[in-house]
């Protein structure tokens, strides 16, 4: 066992943990997005990553046709993909509130592979590279930790703890819960609950877009870069309670992390260790290390 993690660098070890933080990031922001989606509409979003992926493509085309950098882009992107969520809420979403979880489920999984099929159709499986916003690093002792990355663990930090205190400590997040748990009696009070809804789902694919853009100069810019993520991501979600905003957030830097120190003691099982662990969990807590029972 001792000759086991000496193999092991110290190097080796950090670099890991920070790789784990970063792929951590999007966990989190998709989780999130995820979370929020569930616990405030019921709504299991498997189009989820293609609002990820339209993030990303999204920026890759305002810099590529319209010269507009990643900066503005990390603002009009995701600004973009919750509008077109809303359409999405309001044009079919909306008609399946009242029915069973796995209609919903089947309408966003069927959306996802038409969107990921015309955009393999345009722009192949290949992808297309997006250039570094902010190139260069700095070394803390023995890591190197560039500072794109350190960009994109800082954003995804304060993008998930802000969304937690406006959906948990305002008031405005308090009318959302209400909505969730009580519309009839939010709507005796003049709150329009279809829009709140409609908003709800804005913000939970708007998330995906944001996480899409960051993303964009980490990984190729891919129709593909969604659906890889997205299962892992749904794993995320189930681990830290379906509709835990706490929970998604957790969990997601944790299960990053978990993940990368996996690949670095035993690499042929880092794959299936977040599965492992989703599996272990719903034998103990089915409803999730932060969910409440129903």
């Amino acid at each position: 066992m001792a000759a086991f993690f000496a193999d092991v660098s110290p190097q080796m070890l950090l670099g890991q943990i920070f790789l784990g933080l970063i792929n951590g990031s999007f966990y989190a922001l998709m989780s999130l997005g995820l979370a929020i989606i569930f616990g405030m509409l019921h709504v299991v979003n498997f189009a989820h990553g293609a609002f990820y992926m339209l993030g990303a493509y999204c920026a890759w085309a305002l810099l590529e046709y319209l010269g507009v950098n990643y900066w503005a882009a990390l603002i009009i992107a995701p600004v973009v993909v919750a509008a077109l969520g809303i359409a999405l809420e309001k044009l079919m979403l909306r008609r399946l509130y009242r029915v069973d979880y796995l209609y919903a489920l089947l309408m966003t999984f069927g959306l996802a592979l038409v969107i990921e099929g015309l955009f393999r159709i345009q722009f192949g499986t290949s992808g297309n590279a997006y250039a570094n916003p902010l190139p260069g690093g700095m070394r803390l002792g023995i890591v190197f930790l560039p500072y794109y990355r350190l960009w994109v663990i800082a954003a995804s930090i304060i993008v998930c703890l802000a969304t937690w205190f406006v959906i948990e400590r305002t008031r405005l997040g308090a009318y959302l819960r209400a909505a969730n748990e009580n519309p009839d009696l939010v709507r005796a009070f003049g709150l329009n609950v279809p829009r709140m809804m409609m908003l709800t789902y804005g913000l939970g694919v708007g998330l995906a877009g944001f996480a899409g853009v960051m993303a964009a100069p980490v990984y190729q810019v891919s129709p593909l870069m969604g659906s890889s993520l997205v299962i892992v991501v749904f794993a995320v979600v189930v681990i830290g309670g379906m509709g835990s905003i706490l929970g998604a957030i957790v969990t997601g830097f944790g299960l990053g992390v978990v993940e990368a120190v996996s690949n670095v003691f035993y690499p042929e099982g880092a794959g299936i260790v977040v599965f492992l662990i989703m599996i272990l969990t719903l034998a103990v807590r089915p409803n999730g290390l932060f969910g409440k029972a129903r």
